[in-house]
């Protein structure tokens, strides 16, 4: 007799993948979708279902530029070996030119140079970043849209049995691998969908197209079918078909570009933290200086990367000069304010010692 039937939950995450969920909505603002995909996948892998003819999994990101796509794979990295630079990162508009595939794989034996041309997609290359509890490897694609077909060809043996023959016969095994993929095609179409008369309007007026509000659903799955369309049109069926995720990443909002300079504003903090005559500065971003660098950094075209831009410029370069210079010292809180005639930021310091108490991060002192 058959025992009482339980209902399941097959939406739950287990505890490691709620950890990298965890760890990338810390470091990912806006990109919810993306973030799901990656657990999903790892989710799998740890579970022990991964495909042992494939590779862990493949992502195609679509979007514009700045909304995140290259800093989700760093982040994916570093939350699960501990460091964003733990990733094999292949420029595709290096490979626009067959021939240049050698650089990838080797040339074979007898061609001119073979001893000396080194493949970057070694099998050493690939494990390089292995830990004792997590032994994954992440390959990048960066713009794939560049590359040439020979490039395109090479991705579909990989990608459909996670292997790759080098120029000396040697094989490599992807099986452990995760392949990310980046490609701005549809980007044009994408802001277009979210301003279609901003961008010209402020092209004319000589002023930076300002960021979308937040998508309701409907643009949100225009957006999505757009990236997607663009990529069908431009790579082969044979290619797409062999890929298993394929996420349209958000072009960021104004709420989306906040958290980001919170976040961003975090990292020049830790980076005053470890600077060896600096160990001991406080660092406080008023309400009205977060304006200006929001102001500063703010371009629909360029996304995030206008906004970290902005705060190397104006916030990072100044605060060296401060240090180096000897005008701040241990003991001095490093306070940035807005100036509001001249409408640029300043910057102020008081003694530890004399100044009264003060709680939090740069990024929850400027909210304050």
């Amino acid at each position: 007799m058959a025992g009482p039937r339980m209902l399941l939950d097959p939406t739950r995450m287990g505890r490691e993948a709620e950890k990298l969920d965890t760890n990338l909505r810390k470091r990912i603002v806006g990109q919810d979708q993306a973030i799901r995909q990656v657990v999903g996948i790892y989710q799998t892998f740890a579970a022990g279902m991964s495909t042992e003819s494939r590779p862990i999994g493949s992502l195609l990101f679509l979007g514009p530029t700045g909304s995140g796509k290259t800093r989700t794979v760093e982040a994916v990295a570093e939350s699960l070996v501990g460091d964003p630079r733990a990733v094999v990162k292949i420029d595709c508009a290096e490979f626009q030119h067959s021939h240049e595939i050698a650089k990838l794989i080797g040339s074979p034996p007898g061609y001119l140079g073979h001893r000396e041309t080194h493949p970057l997609l070694s099998q050493d290359t690939l494990d390089q970043h292995f830990t004792d509890t997590v032994k994954l490897s992440f390959v990048l694609f960066d713009e794939i849209e560049k590359a040439s077909d020979a490039l395109w060809n090479l991705l579909l043996g990989i990608l459909d049995k996670a292997t790759l023959t080098l120029g000396d016969n040697r094989r490599v095994d992807f099986s452990r691998a995760i392949i990310f993929m980046t490609s701005n095609l549809g980007a044009a179409e994408m802001n277009s969908i979210l301003r279609p008369s901003l961008g010209f309007a402020a092209h004319a007026a000589g002023r930076e197209a300002e960021p979308p509000a937040e998508l309701d659903r409907a643009s949100a799955e225009k957006v999505s079918r757009t990236g997607v369309e663009a990529a069908r049109r431009k790579f082969t069926p044979e290619f797409m078909n062999r890929i298993d995720r394929i996420v349209v990443f958000n072009p960021l909002g104004t709420a989306e570009l906040n958290s980001i300079l919170d976040l961003e504003l975090e990292v020049v903090e830790e980076r005053i933290r470890r600077a060896a005559l600096a160990k001991s500065i406080g660092f406080t971003v008023t309400a009205a200086a977060k304006e200006l660098l929001l102001k500063e950094g703010t371009d629909a075209r360029y996304g995030a990367r206008h906004l970290k831009r902005a705060v190397e410029r104006s916030l990072v370069q100044p605060v060296s000069n401060l240090i180096m210079t000897g005008q701040v010292q241990e003991g001095d809180r490093l306070i940035v304010d807005l100036d509001p005639e001249l409408d640029r930021l300043i910057f102020l310091k008081e003694h530890k010692e004399t100044a009264p108490p003060m709680e939090g991060t740069a990024g929850a002192s400027a909210a304050a």
